[in-house]
């Protein structure tokens, strides 16, 4: 019998102790389960929820305790306090009693009946008095109420003003719509739309992207026929903005040298029309199978995947019309979709800007004359965006930074590059700098 709150428990502890990411772990639970959809999205919606909301969680929990000894009880224990207030305060369709009775069910099995005693008194002390107030300073209010790192919401609002970043914390905390690109090597988006619309599901058109429709029927688009035919994938119009801006062109021959987990490789071959060359470079085997297999999906067969770490691939010839260099990030402007991100912010930062600046460097090197690199982040943060560009093009007086403005629309250009900010737009922020090499 599949036990899903205890399923959401078990992946709950792995996610926030070893610092996993949680999408794998799910996917794997519901091919195990063979889960109806409504547990499956009971599974996601507790999991992904918790993640998100730990800190809120947290404080809250100590509101209706002794702050000392909540400090010394046993992580696993606090995580299925967390699981049933997320229930309680955010899942309106639960009733209370199930929230509650369900997690001393899952006390007692895991721990004891001391601890299903404990975690039943928190419960019952937080609905008898549900009120929660928050501290007065609005950097820990903010940081506690969106459950964010307060040195996170300290840069935000140094960089977009306290109303921005609220809104940015808002809209990182609400659930993701779907957002689907359509193949244009097979149809158009118009026709995606009519075909929905005669089984009642609307999709609507994205500002940033001519090929991105969204819409809140996640399940019925995924799994419809269609989806499997290969007439479009699921892609931010973030993302796809960052392909656009490269332009690719048909019989090029153009490179993506972090291409997991393949959308902007497939994207741009779609856009070459299934002609030319597009090299996937990634150094995760399992991520370039997941290539191959969107490719054959997708009917594109100018896609040549290699498995191999980008700083290895070679030999290094400058023989590429378009290079895109999608760099590792610290992923701030990803939050809504992986919510464990924001608790591994500023992992390593150091080491990240270095790949960063290596990228860059390493990148170019594969550039032709007149050809041009396109250096992208899923990030807000200057240091990763910006300040790289421009250290870069101190050092390479070859290249020369591209307006984006004369390919995407104005709105999404800064400075003349391209900046999609959540808070604002409403899709996935990211960064990305055309930077073009002149010719011979």
């Amino acid at each position: 019998m599949i036990d899903i709150r205890l399923d959401a428990y078990k992946i709950i502890v792995k996610v926030l102790k070893k610092n996993l990411f949680s999408d794998k772990l799910l996917d794997d639970m519901q091919k195990k389960n063979q889960a109806s959809d409504a547990d499956s999205g009971l599974l996601y919606a507790l999991v992904k929820g918790v993640v998100k909301m730990q800190k809120n969680l947290d404080y809250i929990a100590r509101q209706y305790t002794d702050p000392k000894k909540f400090d010394n009880t046993s992580f696993k224990i606090k995580v299925l306090i967390y699981m049933a207030l997320y229930q309680l305060v955010y899942m309106d369709k639960i009733p209370e009693h199930a929230a509650v009775n369900e997690s001393v069910r899952i006390a007692k099995k895991m721990f004891n009946s001391k601890v299903g005693n404990f975690v039943n008194a928190v419960l019952r002390a937080y609905l008898r008095n549900p009120q929660i107030n928050y501290p007065e300073n609005l950097v820990q209010s903010l940081a506690l109420k969106y459950s964010f790192p307060e040195d996170l919401i300290v840069t935000w609002i140094d960089l977009w003003g306290e109303e921005n970043c609220q809104i940015l914390c808002e809209y990182f905390n609400e659930t993701p719509k779907l957002s689907i690109r359509v193949n244009k090597f097979a149809t158009e988006p118009h026709l995606v739309k009519a075909y929905f619309a005669k089984a009642g599901i609307d999709l609507f058109n994205s500002i940033a992207s001519p090929n991105i429709l969204t819409t809140n029927k996640i399940k019925e688009v995924l799994q419809d026929v269609s989806f499997s035919e290969g007439y479009y994938s699921v892609q931010d119009a973030a993302a796809a903005m960052v392909v656009e801006l490269m332009d690719p062109r048909a019989n090029e021959n153009n490179l993506d040298l972090f291409a997991a987990p393949g959308g902007k490789a497939t994207y741009t071959a779609e856009l070459m029309i299934n002609t030319g060359k597009v090299t996937a470079v990634d150094k995760f085997p399992t991520k370039i199978k997941k290539i191959k297999r969107a490719a054959q999906r997708l009917q594109l067969s100018n896609i040549k995947t290699y498995a191999e770490d980008a700083f290895s691939f070679g030999p290094q010839v400058a023989d590429y019309d378009r290079v895109l260099l999608d760099v590792p990030c610290s992923g701030w402007g990803v939050f809504q979709k992986k919510s464990e991100l924001r608790w591994q912010n500023n992992q390593d930062m150091k080491q990240l800007l270095k790949l960063q600046k290596n990228a860059l460097e390493l990148g170019a090197k594969f550039v032709k004359p007149g050809g041009c690199l396109v250096y992208s982040t899923c990030t807000l943060n200057p240091e990763e965006n910006e300040d790289q560009v421009n250290r870069f093009l101190e050092k390479h007086p070859e290249f020369t930074l591209y307006n984006a403005e004369k390919i995407i629309p104005k709105r999404f250009v800064e400075n003349g590059f391209l900046k999609a900010l959540p808070f604002r737009d409403r899709i996935d922020g990211a960064f990305a700098a055309r930077l073009q090499k002149e010719k011979e």
